[in-house]
């Protein structure tokens, strides 16, 4: 599932009356950003020429995951060691311009910042340049334990994110274990180092959760199964309490104790080539969740929709409470034309997504709908929704109906959180549409039997899926608009019946 707008809301407005404390520790990084265009291949090797115009330099790492808690409303103390260099200089100028409390960092003399550098021609990384710090002494790790000590007195939540890069987990974990907060999460590279601390969650990316387990995953949505069958091995091996796993552009998935399904998110379909940092903001918005004390589920769906939001910005980016908000009230862009559908499909199913099509009128909406729309998406990647233009409508129902407009009808749909992509059709039945989308499954509710629909034979033609999913009673559209009609006549006697 995604987050939906009630979620989010309550979620944002929670963390604005409770301002929790959020401290980070962790590898933190400078992000450079040199963008041009890449007008030629050099004489001299072939590389591309970049043509620069611009240079930016923003927090990366446990640093990124800061500022995302900061965005969201958070009070956030970040720890970590800085080189004594300009990088280290400028990572701090950026943490403080941001809101964020530098005041714990470890300022380790006559080393560099760890600093990863990016040259961005045109619409892609072109090379990228990492100047890794040097690996801290026992000194360092002494100090860093002592800022860790302080930083999180009072602190509703921690969250560790360790990427190999110099935070020792022997010198955090003690001193988490003697004044723990009331939620802790761990982003690492190896998480094995952190089972000791027995963290409330891990969010390993699918990369390292088959580092963790020895063993391939498979690829796109088939990665899912094979990850809730080790779903024993994944707590043994962490000590979490839970993980999730988060799965790129197939969203996530939650392993709980208990549960023998996971639990799934849904990533929204994006072709940002130059993100970066979408894990660091799921880590932080998921650990800021915790710290208000939402419901794991809850805090993993936000979280989602924050990576959502990131991913379709160029560079590191941050995830605002108000772009949050925006990005799960805004349906605009969820309603296309046939072209731009075929193109959104095209790229959902090279990227492995299963495409789920359904139709109708949606002229009033109402639960019946809803639950069959959430039915429907649980059953791929990606749901589409094709509704009948006025004319077919009328020409369906008759000359009263529609009630609402098709845009009005579109906007609504699109609203909605299961549904991925809204689209208007004209013709009595939407055979052409299924034709040239070729989705894997055709979804109908249960008021229907694949006998009865024309489309079931085209579907299973090309070697689609139809299925019917449940049909809640007494919540038809027809049903709807008769009550309304009846409770006006009671109180209006000339009324239209």
């Amino acid at each position: 599932m995604t987050a939906d707008v009630r979620l989010v809301r309550d979620l944002v407005a929670a963390v604005d009356d409770r301002e929790p404390l959020v401290v980070v520790i962790g590898d933190c990084i400078l992000d450079r950003w040199t963008v041009g265009e890449a007008e030629r291949v050099s004489r001299e090797a072939p590389a591309p020429v970049v043509r620069v115009t611009g240079t930016v330099a923003v927090p990366g790492g446990a640093a990124n995951t800061a500022v995302n808690a900061r965005a969201l409303g958070a009070r956030v103390r970040v720890v970590g060691l800085l080189g004594d260099d300009e990088a280290g200089r400028t990572l701090r100028e950026r943490l403080d311009a941001a809101g964020v409390d530098t005041s714990y960092m470890v300022v380790v003399p006559d080393t560099r910042t760890t600093t990863k550098s990016r040259v961005v021609g045109g619409d892609r990384v072109v090379v990228r340049v990492d100047e890794i710090a040097a690996t801290p002494t026992a000194d360092h790790g002494t100090l860093l334990a002592a800022a860790v000590r302080r930083a999180i007195r009072c602190a509703d939540a921690a969250v560790v994110c360790d990427y190999g890069l110099g935070v020792q987990a022997s010198d955090v974990v003690p001193v988490l274990d003697v004044d723990r907060p009331g939620a802790v999460v761990v982003d690492a590279h190896d998480l094995t180092r952190w089972a000791a601390l027995r963290p409330d969650l891990v969010t390993p990316n699918a990369g390292e959760t088959a580092a963790l387990l020895g063993r391939a995953l498979g690829t796109g949505p088939d990665r899912v199964p094979a990850i809730v069958d080790a779903r024993d091995e994944v707590f043994r091996t962490t000590g979490a309490r839970a993980a999730v796993v988060t799965l790129d552009r197939d969203g996530t998935v939650l392993l709980e104790h208990g549960a023998d399904a996971g639990f799934r998110t849904r990533a929204v379909p994006a072709s940002e080539q130059q993100a970066s940092g979408a894990g660091d903001t799921f880590c932080a918005v998921a650990t800021v969740a915790l710290a208000v004390h939402a419901p794991l589920r809850d805090a993993v769906s936000v979280a989602q929709a924050a990576a959502d939001v990131v991913v379709r910005e160029a560079g590191t980016s941050v995830c605002t409470a108000a772009a949050l908000l925006d990005s799960v009230t805004a349906p605009a862009a969820t309603v296309v034309d046939h072209d731009e559908l075929a193109a959104a499909v095209e790229r959902a199913r090279e990227d492995g997504r299963r495409v789920v099509f359904t139709n109708g009128c949606f002229d009033v909406v109402h639960r019946g709908h809803t639950t069959y729309l959430r039915q429907a998406r649980d059953l791929g990647d990606l749901l589409v929704v094709a509704l009948n233009d006025d004319d077919s409508v009328r020409r369906l129902k008759g000359p009263e109906r529609p009630i609402n407009t098709a845009e009005d009808r579109a906007g609504v749909l699109a609203a909605l959180a299961c549904v991925d992509l809204v689209t208007v059709f004209a013709t009595d039945t939407p055979i052409p549409l299924i034709e040239r989308l070729r989705p894997e499954v055709y979804v109908k509710g249960g008021d229907y039997s694949p006998e009865m629909l024309r489309e079931t034979e085209v579907v299973r033609g090309y070697g689609g899926e139809v299925v019917m999913v449940d049909y809640v009673p007494e919540h038809s559209t027809t049903a709807v608009v008769r009550r309304i009609r009846e409770a006006a006549a009671a109180t209006d006697p000339e009324a239209p019946a």
